[in-house]
């Protein structure tokens, strides 16, 4: 062997040299545009229906835009006066809380949780009896969002099936829209929603192999332990994935609350979602709106950053 030949690093070695006879070797660029170019019609395309929508929004944040007047025809720049306001506003934590309130409860909590037991049941279950589930999951999923929110207020309200049901036992109802009105939509989204997360855990608790699973009932592992440190850990990349999205879907939840409650009353069910409609379309106040817009999509993007660093790979 030559000394030349030593000096070399293990991977130029293998490889061989670079073009100029060292370094590392550099990709054609006509090779990187040929494979670029296809991608640019969907990267213009996100350009101008999902990043210009963002870019004009976060800049009507800092204008007085109105639906009527002056300021609908020529919107003027009034800096940070949206935020201040929108920060000395005390509905505004209020709808924040609520905003986290239903977001855990209904989706981190209900939609989450429910999902993962009624798929680890399924898996259990006959085909018949995990058909018949899936279907009733399902159908609630499949209904358009109006739809289904008047499904879950004719569910809820004080005539209502639920009374119904009660009366029927021989109980009296509240009128939970307005006793309980946060309850109510958080049950009825978890409702909602948790057919997305039963196929998303379905698909996962498919790919866990089986001789693993057996090995560990072998072992003497119950079905709690089996769950704790087999199952779970398989399937965290699906878990993170799917958190992170019932998380974005149910913080934009907006149909299903305006049907059911409105935001009442008062503002008990007020969300940043309902919050920023009525400010922008019942009070006329655009550029307000539009800067508790801009608060929902900084919070989105705060649990987006913390759901991609889950699904990271760990370092070795």
């Amino acid at each position: 062997m030559s000394a030349e030949t030593v000096s070399r690093s293990p991977r130029e070695a293998v490889q061989g040299p670079g073009p100029s006879g060292s370094g590392p070797r550099r990709r054609p660029r006509g090779r990187t545009l040929t494979r670029v170019l296809p991608l640019a019609p969907a990267v213009v395309l996100l350009a101008i229906f999902l990043l210009g929508p963002v870019i004009w929004s976060f800049y009507g944040s800092f204008t007085d835009a109105a639906l009527t007047g002056s300021s609908a025809q020529d919107p003027q720049w009034v800096g940070l006066d949206n935020y201040l306001t929108l920060f000395k506003d005390p509905v505004f934590p209020l709808s924040l809380w609520l905003t986290f309130v239903f977001v855990v409860a209904s989706a981190i909590v209900g939609q989450n949780f429910l999902g993962l037991g009624i798929a680890l049941l399924m898996n259990r279950a006959s085909k018949v009896v995990s058909a018949v589930v899936g279907t009733a999951v399902v159908a609630a999923w499949v209904l358009p969002e109006i739809v289904a929110a008047f499904v879950a207020y004719a569910y809820f309200s004080e005539d209502g099936t639920l009374n119904q049901v009660l009366a029927a036992a021989g109980m009296t109802g509240p009128n939970w829209l307005y006793s309980f009105p946060m309850l109510s939509i958080i049950l009825a989204n978890a409702w909602r929603g948790t057919a997305f997360s039963m196929m998303v855990y379905r698909a996962a608790l498919n790919d866990v192999p089986v001789e693993v699973t057996e090995a560990a009932m072998i072992d003497g592992a119950d079905g709690i332990k089996r769950l704790t440190w087999i199952t779970i850990p398989m399937i965290k990349n699906s878990i993170a994935t799917n958190l992170m999205l019932i998380t974005l879907q149910t913080l934009s939840v907006f149909t299903l609350i305006w049907v059911m409650t409105a935001g009442g009353p008062g503002n008990e069910s007020t969300t940043l979602p309902i919050m920023a409609f009525q400010e922008a379309f019942k009070f006329g106040d655009i550029g307000y709106g539009t800067a508790i817009a801009t608060v929902m999509l900084l919070i989105g993007a705060a649990f987006s950053l913390v759901y991609i660093r889950a699904l990271r790979p760990e370092k070795v």
